[in-house]
């Protein structure tokens, strides 16, 4: 996964899968998977978050200015990407 030049480096696919039952196994009702991609440690990480307004706090990579950036927003239930409307 994300295994072009548009991304920093590649997703294991077994890792990518985890994070979807980890997500539906949470107490919290989370909705949406955020793959995150931090600049310092040069790693993908998971993000959990139940509604589309929290959407709005992350910055997308490479636009973002800090330590980390969002890569892709999946529903964690249909697996699905999400494209969000500027």
């Amino acid at each position: 996964m994300f295994d072009s030049s548009d991304y920093p480096k590649p997703l294991d696919e077994a890792l990518f899968e985890t994070w979807f039952e980890e997500g539906r196994d949470k107490k919290i009702a989370y909705n949406y998977l955020l793959i995150i991609w931090n600049v310092l440690d040069e790693v993908y990480r998971p993000t959990y978050v139940e509604n589309r307004e929290e959407l709005k706090s992350f910055e997308t990579y490479p636009h973002n200015t800090g330590q980390e950036g969002l890569v892709a927003i999946f529903d964690l239930y249909s697996e699905s990407r999400v494209i969000l409307e500027n």
